[in-house]
Order: C-alpha cells, then structure tokens, then sequence
C-alpha cells in the first residue's frame, strides 16, 4: 500500500445561528435528520475512498458549521470508516470545531471518547459588548468554562480570536492578547476581522453601521500580535497561526503544504495527486454546497460532487505558490518541484522575484522560497506581483 500522505476533511454545514461575519457554507435549519446524514457521510467517504485510493490517512478535520452539534455516534462512525477505507496512521491528528457554548461544551466528553483528541473552539472575543457584536451565542463567561472543559478531555485544544474589530484600540487588544496567551495551551488562531460579500456585516458596513479600524492600526496591530507571541513561545507559523514548537495544526499544513486531501459533506473540496499528459497534476473536486442538495445527490448517486476537474501545469504552480507562501517556513523548493513539476524560482523568474527581494518582501534560498514578515503581512499584493 502507498505511505502517500491524505488528510480527510469532513464538513458539518449545520450552525444554531449565523455569524454575521461568516461566509462559511453554514446554514440554519429547525432540524437535522442525524440517522439520515449519518449515513450519507458514510456514503461518500466509501466514494472518496475509490477517487484516492491506496493512501495513508494522517488527519482528519471536522469543520463547518458547527460540527459539536454533530451527534457524537455520528462522529464515532466517521471516524472508524475512515480507519477501515485507509491505511491510517496511529497517531491521528482527530480535530473538531466547536462553539463554547455551555449546551456544546457539555458534549465533549462524548466527543473525546469518540476518538476526537484535538478541539479548535471559536471564541473569538474576551468581553461581552464584542461578543454581541459578532452575533456569538456563548458569554465570556461560557467560553472560560469551554476552555476548562476542552482541557480536560483533549490532549490537544485550541481557540480564535477575532481583532481589529469595530473601536479596538491598540491597547485594548494587547490586554485581550495577554488575557488569551493566560488561557491557551499550545496553539491559538488569531484573525483580522474583514469584510465578506454575501454577509450581513458586508450590507451593515456598506451603509455606515460600524467603522473598522484604519489600517494603519489594524497592521500595527498584527505586528503587535506576531512580537507578543513569539515571545511567548508561539511564534506564527503560518499568517494567523500561532503555536508552540512541534503544535501545529497538522491537517492545515496539510493543506498549506499542498498536499493530498479528500473532502466530503456540503461544498467540501478536495485536493488529490492526479497524473496527467503536462506532468503532476491534481484532482480538484468540489461537493454540492446545498444541503438538501447535497443529501439527495449521495442518497441517489453516492457523492454530492458538483465540479470534478484537473489542475496542472501553470495552474498546479500558482496553486502550490498561493498555499505555500502563507508559512513563515515558506516552500520547500524540492518538494514543491515533486509536487509541481518546476522549480518556484525557476517558475516565477529573476524578473519578477528580484525586485521583490530587494523591497524586503521575498528570501530566495538554495533550498527555500518564502515570503518575510512583512510579506506575508500584505501576501495578496504579493501574489498579485508574482502571479500575472
């Protein structure tokens, strides 16, 4: 069997209510027929099994929604599917998203014994005025408690924040920030606020309800946040992603890293190697984002798949390159070549790089290409500059 690595992420689209923040793929319905979605989960990871076969599974990731409102069997069952479709490695990164609400909190005990052993808990605010703001349903004083609980009964936890929020001062946030490095253990997710189309903070921003900070103080703020953690013994690893050596996320590295991963549930993408006629390629598939849309299509054809396509050639490159430019550890450029086909330095050229170079944006090693500090501060200008 291949020792080629496949992180699974299965997607939970299903929240109590929606952020007006979030453009995630979460809906709110009255109810959710568990048995019913259990087995279509189930269905699709026996599809997914057949489009990457032969892997050795190193993660897997809960993520929504809200995947603690997932009924704790449901979450059990997934994961032994997954254990009897693949090869899977016995130290599992098993990781579940969670709101810190009392009623969710409650349910990590079942979780941990259904063979989840990492939590990520949105709590992204320490006090009461900003919580209300972000349309959170837990108070600060839940989200304490969540954290005591996740401590508990998962070896591994972590929590976000949201800054730069509507008058957040600098000072402000370096208290919330000293507050959070108290409360954490060995990883912390820390998020500009920004706005999305399709959001309601997008139409209530749009018509002057709330002012964000300027961006002066949201950089300023950002800086503030990589020095303080970093002296804490979390430095970024990747943009927003703070952990203690040896911590991180290892299924996002997966990602960042651009290796293989399979996705089922509603809107769930995948990224698995494909060879093709140009060289390396990958396999790029996208789940139907509907829920009822997605749940009639694996209970009639097996899998929700609404797009199915190869990546390849100048497109494989700028994918891997978008990814991999968000670690501060950067590309690896052998292995990025294995994966690609072409050197990044090669690729991208001493025309466009050099500059880029000089302005303190880019370090180009023998062995590694990655963006600097402030580079991966402004990535997307950075990307506009290399990728034409």
């Amino acid at each position: 069997m291949s020792a080629q690595p496949l992180g699974v992420y299965v997607h939970w689209p299903f929240c109590k209510s929606k952020c007006p923040y979030c453009d995630f793929n979460s809906h709110v319905r009255e109810g959710v027929e568990q048995g019913r979605w259990r087995a279509a989960l189930l269905k699709e990871l026996e599809y997914a099994a057949r489009e990457a076969p032969g892997r050795h599974v190193e993660t897997i990731f809960f993520g929504g929604g809200t995947p603690s409102l997932m009924d704790p069997g449901t979450v059990a069952a997934v994961i032994a599917r997954i254990r009897t479709l693949w090869d899977s490695a016995p130290d599992m990164e098993i990781t579940l998203e969670a709101n810190p609400t009392s009623v969710e909190a409650g349910r990590f005990a079942a979780l941990a014994q259904a063979g989840v052993n990492r939590v990520s808990l949105g709590v992204q605010a320490l006090d009461e005025a900003s919580l209300r703001f972000l349309g959170r349903e837990h108070s600060t004083d839940e989200a304490l408690a969540a954290l005591e609980t996740a401590r508990r009964h998962f070896a591994r936890y972590s929590f976000d924040l949201i800054y730069a929020r509507p008058g957040q001062t600098l000072a402000a946030w370096a208290d919330e920030l000293d507050r959070a490095l108290a409360l954490t253990g060995e990883h912390l997710s820390l998020y500009q606020l920004t706005i999305e189309r399709g959001t309601r903070f997008f139409t209530d921003h749009a018509r002057g309800a709330f002012v964000l900070p300027d961006e002066d103080t949201a950089a300023t703020m950002f800086e503030l946040t990589q020095t303080r953690l970093a002296a804490a013994g979390l430095p970024a690893y990747e943009i927003s992603n703070h952990a203690r050596p040896g911590a991180a996320c290892r299924h996002n590295l997966i990602y960042w890293r651009y290796q293989d991963y399979v996705g089922i549930g509603p809107g769930a993408h995948g990224r698995f190697a494909e060879a093709t006629a140009q060289g390396p390629g990958k396999r790029a598939t996208r789940r139907a984002s509907g829920p009822e849309a997605w749940l009639d299509a694996v209970e009639r054809a097996g899998h929700g798949t609404a797009e199915s396509s190869v990546v390849a050639g100048q497109d494989l490159v700028e994918e891997a390159l978008m990814m991999g430019l968000r670690l501060a550890d950067g590309i690896d450029r052998a292995t990025f070549a294995s994966v690609t086909g072409a050197d990044p330095v090669a690729a991208l050229g001493e025309a466009r790089l050099a500059p880029l170079v000089a302005a303190g944006f880019l370090e180009v090693g023998p062995d590694r290409l990655g963006a600097t500090p402030a580079g991966r501060q402004r990535l997307n200008a950075l990307l506009e500059r290399l990728i034409a």
